[in-house]
């Protein structure tokens, strides 16, 4: 059984046996299978509402979770592109936190060194605000180009400002022509649904050039799954991967795999490839993972009800003593947690670190997003960090301020 919520938007449970009428984007099978099913969700959880009013009014579409048996692809069937508006007012960016910006200048450095990438050409697919770039650019010395319509400009300051140009638009064949000699997408292949397709287009765009490496960054679907996380399955997210399914689709698509890994605490799968002739065969043990994804599959279906109810037992023992809890980050695990569980005063406030963000509103929700220094005066009991990786930091923020809450990791 997966979840759904009933009229009274409580969460229910639903029958995943039946097959899907629709084809898988990732391989053109038709076994998908539903297994997760939430009627009612925020369309974005990154734009800045600035009003309680507009946040509760934001528009909402419906999460219809299926799962590929022939490639274990994950995707909402229900997607619609056309409700979605990346724009300036979409702030996505983590690079307020020391422990992310660690995360991508390493991450950056290894791709530098690994593919000697000095005084090359780089162009980045949905380059956010354009900080992993500046990075890539600054580290090598290189030239850069990134494309995103939610790009704000004059807002990156960077030494290697001269050498970027930023397009404010989607990626798509009208910029086939943009290649160099390093493609990078981070975190943008799973708000796409037609992911074949996509990936498609960047390999017609690289047509006989064997020597450009190609770097994709996406979630990793395996731990959402195991960990029971449905704080991480929001609407802009469309597609979901594991290890194997991501490097059968690069496979079929015409490259041959370098290299397929995790990083950021096993929560992101890296995959490095290059053109090949045709699809080319598997090469890494830890692409065979179809059997245990649909495990994983199979117990996130099971299981996951009883992990929403512990939740909202949690959140009703923090009403009945008087105490106040707070989460911390606004980002879209914030928005899934909170919509899911259908949270409204048991919590008052959101904290995040990003000064764009305070004083703004949670779509769906309406929480009020606030400064940490909010919780010098607020005093709370307890802060659900809505990323374990971020505990350490958030102490170090808390103890700095003076605050002593309880830590509560989801």
């Amino acid at each position: 059984m997966a979840i759904r919520r009933d009229a009274d938007d409580r969460p229910v449970l639903l029958d995943a046996r039946r097959s899907a009428a629709a084809v898988c984007y990732n391989c053109g099978e038709g076994q998908l299978f539903v297994f997760y099913d939430v009627p009612r969700v925020p369309v974005h959880s990154c734009l800045l509402l600035p009003t309680r009013e507009e946040a509760l009014d934001f528009p909402t579409g419906r999460l219809r979770l299926a799962f590929c048996r022939a490639c274990g692809f994950i995707s909402n069937l229900l997607f619609d592109p056309d409700l979605l508006d990346y724009s300036e007012s979409y702030e996505e960016t983590q690079g307020f936190s020391p422990r992310f910006r660690a995360f991508a200048r390493d991450l950056a450095s290894r791709l530098v060194d690994k593919y000697d990438l000095h005084r090359k050409d780089v162009l980045e697919i949905g380059c956010g605000k354009g900080e992993f770039l500046a990075l890539l650019c600054e580290l090598g010395d290189n030239r850069g180009v990134g494309i995103d319509p939610s790009y704000v400009e004059g807002r990156l300051q960077s030494q290697a400002a001269s050498r970027m140009t930023f397009i404010r638009d989607f990626y798509s064949e009208k910029y086939s022509h943009l290649t160099g000699d390093f493609i990078v997408c981070r975190h943008t292949l799973e708000h796409i649904q037609p992911t074949r397709d996509f990936l498609q287009t960047v390999r017609r765009s690289l047509g006989a050039r064997k020597d450009v490496t190609v770097f994709f960054e996406v979630p990793d679907v395996s731990r959402v799954l195991r960990d029971l996380a449905f704080w991480d399955v929001y609407y802009e997210h469309c597609s979901y991967f594991s290890l194997g399914s991501l490097a059968r689709l690069f496979r079929s698509c015409g490259f041959h795999v370098l290299d397929l890994t995790t990083d950021f605490d096993d929560q992101y799968l890296l995959i490095e490839a290059r053109p090949a002739e045709g699809p080319t065969g598997p090469v890494f043990p830890h692409e065979d993972d179809a059997e245990q994804l649909a495990r994983d599959v199979d117990h996130f279906r099971e299981h996951c009800a009883r992990k929403l109810d512990g939740w909202k037992a949690d959140l009703e023992s923090f009403r009945e003593r008087g105490q106040r809890p707070v989460v911390w980050g606004s980002g879209s695990k914030a928005v899934a947690y909170l919509t899911t569980l259908g949270v409204r005063d048991e919590i008052e406030y959101v904290v995040d670190i990003n000064p764009f963000k305070h004083d703004m509103y949670l779509a769906g929700t309406g929480h009020r997003i606030v400064a940490p220094e909010f919780l010098r005066e607020y005093r709370p009991d307890a802060v659900i960090v809505m990323n374990p990786i971020y505990c350490d930091e958030i102490a170090q923020q808390l103890s700095e301020m003076g605050v002593s809450a309880q830590l509560i990791p989801v």
